[in-house]
């Protein structure tokens, strides 16, 4: 199975918690730029552009996927859900943290499908 459904978390002192990442530039210009806002058509590099912005986070919090406890992800086409965890797995390895998948009408930007956001747990 591509998750756990549950994981008990002790002796934990510093939680973080990353707002939803998107295949958008994870710091772009505001007004929005619609040369920066336009995502790639496949779901695959989706997904990976979603796992190099929540990395950034991560690798400034001294975190790694490792560390992650919760992923919610918002497709707005389920059926792309084997694929977006195809891609998910090369950065989670074998470590399945729990997971929530939602489907939603559409997200922030046009073209876009994939939005994730988690919860890690740091290191002491």
């Amino acid at each position: 199975m591509p998750f756990a459904p549950g994981i008990k978390v002790t002796n934990c002192s510093t939680l973080l918690f990353i707002s939803g990442a998107t295949a958008l530039p994870l710091y772009h210009k505001h007004p929005h730029d619609p040369a920066e806002m336009t995502p790639p058509d496949d779901i695959r590099e989706q997904t990976r552009r979603v796992m190099e912005n929540l990395k950034l986070v991560l690798d400034a919090a001294g975190a790694t996927f490792q560390d992650v406890v919760k992923i919610t992800k918002y497709l707005t086409r389920m059926d792309e859900q084997d694929d977006v965890w195809a891609v998910m797995k090369e950065y989670f390895g074998n470590h399945l943290p729990t997971s929530t998948t939602v489907e939603v009408s559409s997200l922030v930007v046009p073209g876009l499908r994939l939005e994730v956001d988690m919860i890690a747990v740091l290191p002491s």
